[in-house]
């Protein structure tokens, strides 16, 4: 007997026998391991309770345009799931660079020691098995570099190690690389260090891990606000003729964005191709030996606030952390298409939109839901959808 409040049956075999039952007497009483269900739609029960419905081909083909419009709600349902759910499409709208899997998440202001694994895209260039420059990892097989790093076009000489935490001692999680091909921008100025920027091949692609990822490049476009918080990395010295200290290992340091035009009144040479950061009161900057390495900040623009986005390259300053004198770098956003243009193997490097959190983004992002979560609205979703 169906209850006069059944409006939604439920067509389904079980074993070898076919059955039609209420969905939510179905849903309470019965656990179906070996089944098929078809719902069919609305229907509706008379006054004494007998439904509508007669298991006859007749009555399920005046069903049909019932449980069509139903099933055109449930199929807008599950793509809308699809646009809104990461990998519901078939693929992540996650962006794979600029992600920290180990290390702290917290970043301190002033020149610290870095926990191992924090920059993972951080790389560092030797010349004759001695470390020159910083650089960063941008795909599998190139990595970036200024260009003031390579007083010739020699290769044979050169190794870059990923993944590395000290430059003295053992480093159980480094990956190293021989540089078999090297791009200087061709309109690198020595004397004013406009376009002070270079790409390096490497011999073999690096494996990924905990400690080995690539950063996301500031797309073409991208805004840094003055005042944006910055942070560099890097195996410099920690003042002028200061040498850093055994065992030598990865120093951050955290910086303000200073706008081009204050920076210009102190160097006079700036250009759209560079950006700057520093603090007033000095203390915190990069030094020599950080040339090449990453400034990088996190991305405001997106729903993601978790991934780090490279803006600049570390090129050149007046001393090292002076009152006033800001470092600086070549903006990365600027060289997008002269990038992409000659990374000839591996994954094309990632570029993202950069706006800094002080410049509005004039829109809303998408609302991700995670699988679990969605597993769990699912039925809700589903029952709701074929009972309209």
């Amino acid at each position: 007997m169906f209850s006069a409040h059944c409006v939604t049956l439920l067509h389904y075999a079980y074993v070898s026998d076919w059955h039609v039952r209420c969905v939510h007497l179905l849903l309470s009483t019965t656990r179906i391991n070996n089944g098929n269900l078809f719902p069919l739609g609305r229907v509706h029960a008379d006054k004494s309770g007998v439904p509508a419905f007669r298991h006859t081909l007749f009555n399920f083909l005046l069903l049909c345009a019932d449980f069509k419009h139903n099933m055109e709600f449930t199929w807008l349902g599950f793509l809308l799931l699809a646009v809104l759910v990461p990998g519901g499409a078939g693929q992540s709208n996650e962006p794979q660079c600029g992600r920290v899997l180990v290390g702290s998440s917290q970043r301190i202001v002033g020149g610290v020691t870095a926990a191992e694994g924090a920059w993972p895209w951080q790389g560092s260039l030797h010349r004759n098995n001695f470390p020159t420059c910083g650089a960063s990892l941008i795909n599998n097989q190139w990595v970036l570099c200024a260009a003031h790093c390579f007083p010739n076009l020699i290769t044979s000489n050169l190794l870059v190690y990923l993944g590395r935490q000290t430059q003295q001692g053992t480093n159980g999680n480094e990956q190293v690389r021989r540089v078999t091909q090297l791009i200087p921008h061709e309109d690198y100025n020595a004397d004013t260090f406009n376009n002070d920027i270079a790409l390096l091949r490497l011999d073999s692609p690096v494996e990924f891990t905990d400690y080995i990822q690539p950063v996301c490049l500031a797309a073409q476009g991208s805004t840094v606000a003055t005042g944006t918080e910055v942070t560099v990395t890097g195996w410099g010295t920690i003042g002028t003729d200061e040498p850093l200290p055994a065992p030598q290992a990865l120093q951050e340091v955290t910086v303000p964005i200073v706008s081009n035009g204050d920076c210009n009144d102190v160097y006079g040479v700036i250009t759209n191709n560079m950006i700057c950061a520093g603090t007033d009161a000095g203390g915190q900057d990069s030094c020599q030996g950080d040339s090449g390495g990453p400034l990088v900040s996190l991305s405001e623009a997106g729903v993601n606030t978790t991934r780090y986005v490279q803006v600049g390259v570390v090129s050149f300053g007046r001393g090292c952390a002076l009152p006033e004198i800001p470092g600086v770098y070549a903006r990365v956003s600027q060289y997008q298409s002269w990038i992409t243009s000659r990374v000839t193997s591996g994954p094309a490097p990632i570029f993202v939109n950069f706006v800094s959190a002080e410049e509005p983004t004039g829109g809303a992002g998408l609302v991700y839901l995670s699988a679990p979560l969605l597993l769990t609205l699912l039925p809700t979703i589903f029952s709701t959808l074929v009972l309209m």
